[in-house]
């Protein structure tokens, strides 16, 4: 089960050149963590995906695993793991994140 999980992770991973696991949909965030990682998103115009775990324990613990990071949300940019905001916020303010997400989605 845990290895069909990994797999399911590895794909979404894939498929989304942003990618926020984490508290509700982007519709309905449920924790002020997500929405503002949304937020953060928004502001450069690119598409991102959420996946909700909240109702999803043994995804949540899988990612906990291969990320080694215990909160959420988490983030993936273009394949690679990036934490949350608190790791995001210094890496906009070195003008870091615009290239990163240009690299991303090849403009």
């Amino acid at each position: 089960m845990a290895d069909q999980i990994e797999e399911e992770i590895q794909n979404e991973v894939k498929a989304h050149k942003i990618l926020i696991y984490g508290k509700g949909t982007k519709t309905m965030p449920m924790c002020g963590f997500t929405r503002e990682t949304m937020q953060f998103f928004d502001k450069y115009g690119y598409p991102y995906e959420l996946i909700d775990v909240l109702a999803q324990p043994a995804k949540r613990e899988a990612l906990t695993k291969i990320t080694n990071w215990p909160t959420l949300p988490k983030v993936f940019i273009d394949g690679t793991f990036y934490g949350d905001t608190d790791v995001l916020d210094p890496m906009a303010a070195k003008g870091e994140i615009e290239p990163l997400l240009k690299k991303a989605f090849g403009k």
